[in-house]
């Protein structure tokens, strides 16, 4: 059974997620505060965390990073902070994905959901992260070549590579902006998110149906961006 920890300071939601979560056959535990958070989380280790970053006695960052200390479970952050900045400061301390209050019950669930998938497709098939898929195509990354259906063969350079793969190999996952300049580009580049733009572009006219609808390829505006199987 899948272990979350839920950790918010307003009993209101803390009661509503435990009400939810256990229905769908979660075994949750509840923190109200960050200290009790990491102390819990070290006592009985949680498979994902829901976690406010608004909390009375420690600031939900420094818990990411508290957390990623000493281990690498997936983090939702739950928050009423809607700014980007609060939110590229969380995904750039480690956490997986970011949802914003008020927020319906339904999409926390599906985002719930498609971590535990990736968790389990992780541990029991690899092979969908060597040769993920992208509409029509089919991308080795071991030998780094993308396939058509139709068998026809796509070149990409090596800087479209680097991107991809990134975000090919945490399927579901929402890469910070920061995250993809520092790995594609270098810690020097930080600001430079018009490359973020056009690579992109580019990425989605070689691999998308639709390039301008795209299904795979997802951006969070002011946040960075995802790769949806």
């Amino acid at each position: 059974m899948t272990r979350i920890l839920v950790v918010d300071d307003e009993p209101q939601i803390l009661r509503a997620l435990r009400i939810n979560l256990r229905a769908r056959g979660y075994d949750v535990q509840v923190a109200e505060t960050g200290t009790a958070a990491l102390k819990a989380a070290a006592a009985h280790p949680p498979d994902l965390v829901v976690l406010d970053l608004g909390l009375p006695d420690l600031d939900g960052v420094e818990v990411i990073r508290g957390l990623r200390g000493w281990t690498t479970v997936p983090i939702i952050v739950l928050s009423g902070r809607a700014g980007s900045e609060d939110k590229v400061a969380a995904l750039d301390a480690g956490a997986d994905d970011y949802v914003t209050k008020p927020f319906g019950v339904d999409e926390l669930l599906a985002r719930i959901r498609a971590v535990t998938r990736r968790l389990s497709a992780t541990a029991a098939d690899v092979t969908s992260v060597v040769a993920p898929r992208v509409g029509r195509h089919t991308i080795n990354l071991a030998d780094r070549t993308v396939t058509r259906d139709d068998k026809a063969e796509v070149k990409l350079t090596p800087t479209q590579w680097a991107m991809l793969e990134k975000l090919l190999r945490h399927p579901g996952k929402l890469i910070s902006q920061r995250q993809l300049l520092h790995d594609v580009w270098g810690p020097e580049y930080q600001q430079e998110t018009n490359y973020l733009r056009q690579y992109m572009a580019q990425l989605r006219r070689k691999l998308e149906d639709d390039p301008a609808r795209p299904r795979h390829l997802i951006t969070e505006p002011g946040m960075g961006y995802r790769y949806r199987p």
